[in-house]
């Protein structure tokens, strides 16, 4: 424990044994990646810099860096200290888009060898899936979730949650079916679910699991957007929705004829959020060391964390 006021425990933060990975690494420029590491272990630790392949690194300063290199350095830093936590702020905040994809994967191989207590701290949803185990969402300081990644994506306990991964987000109203409900969307059509609800909801469908149909064949058509092609598919903005298709670029879209598509889901992917619906009511974050688990976090990071 490290804090619990009403136990009057404060330890120090010298004494912790946390690695902190800073947003934007802060290393000192005046070091070399050696220096950097010596400065936190108050000796030389050549291993540290073997262990994460940064070792021809070691007589360059951080401005001769790229940003994975740079990270890896800072990484062996937080280590130095032999840690018993990791804490990473926003460990992707500065870098570009094509590194960022390159070093969060390496940065999850990473910590999977470490199999090193995690807290990861992050905005995007795609860093958290790939370096958690489970993911916590914080809402006005409480959590409102902490789960697998997977089952934030299956059962969203919220809109807040069902947004963060992804998913469409539309205000319905929702009437009882022998199988599940039909809800009547803002703005038009409706959506078939299997969740029974009744009145106001809130409801939720991922853009891959939305099809595009004729218009005259779907009981929701929406105006499109934009097309573009992404990943051998394409990205169909319309008012309401965003849809990924994986249909082949030699494979015509179904909305010829006009700006208008229509739009069909399988129920069991359409799921219905509600007050009557909800999650038990959100945690408080408390005063002890327990307060680490709203984080997107990986406990034992296997796979290797808001």
């Amino acid at each position: 424990m490290w804090f619990d006021a009403a136990c009057r425990v404060h330890l120090r933060p010298e004494r912790r044994h946390v690695g902190y990975l800073p947003q934007d690494y802060a290393l000192f420029p005046h070091l070399t990646v050696a220096g950097n590491v010596r400065f936190a272990a108050r000796r030389d630790r050549p291993d540290l810099l073997d262990r994460l392949g940064i070792s021809h690194l070691a007589d360059v300063r951080p401005e001769r860096l790229s940003g994975g290199e740079r990270q890896r350095a800072a990484l062996a830093r937080a280590l130095a200290r032999e840690p018993r936590l990791l804490l990473l702020d926003e460990p992707f905040g500065a870098l570009d888009a094509i590194t960022r994809h390159q070093v969060r994967t390496e940065l999850a191989d990473l910590l999977a060898r470490l199999s090193l207590p995690t807290i990861v701290v992050t905005h995007a949803f795609e860093d958290a899936t790939t370096l958690a185990e489970r993911v916590g969402v914080i809402d006005d300081g409480r959590i409102v979730q902490l789960a697998p990644p997977e089952e934030l994506i299956a059962n969203p306990a919220s809109p807040l949650v069902a947004a963060l991964t992804g998913a469409n987000v539309l205000d319905g109203i929702a009437d009882p079916t022998p199988t599940g409900s039909t809800v009547r969307l803002k703005g038009g059509g409706e959506l078939q679910s299997t969740t029974p609800a009744r009145g106001a909801v809130k409801v939720s469908v991922h853009p891959w699991a939305l099809e595009l149909t004729a218009p005259d064949a779907s009981q929701l058509i929406d105006d499109v957007l934009s097309i573009r092609p992404d990943r051998g598919g394409y990205v169909i903005r319309t008012t309401r929705f965003t849809v990924h298709t994986a249909t082949p670029p030699a494979d015509p879209l179904p909305i010829s004829g006009g700006p208008v598509v229509g739009l069909r889901a399988a129920p069991e992917d359409v799921r219905v959020l509600s007050a009557a619906l909800a999650a038990p009511p959100a945690q408080p974050l408390s005063q002890n060391n327990e307060a680490h688990q709203p984080l997107p976090t990986s406990s034992h990071p296997q796979r290797a964390p808001g």
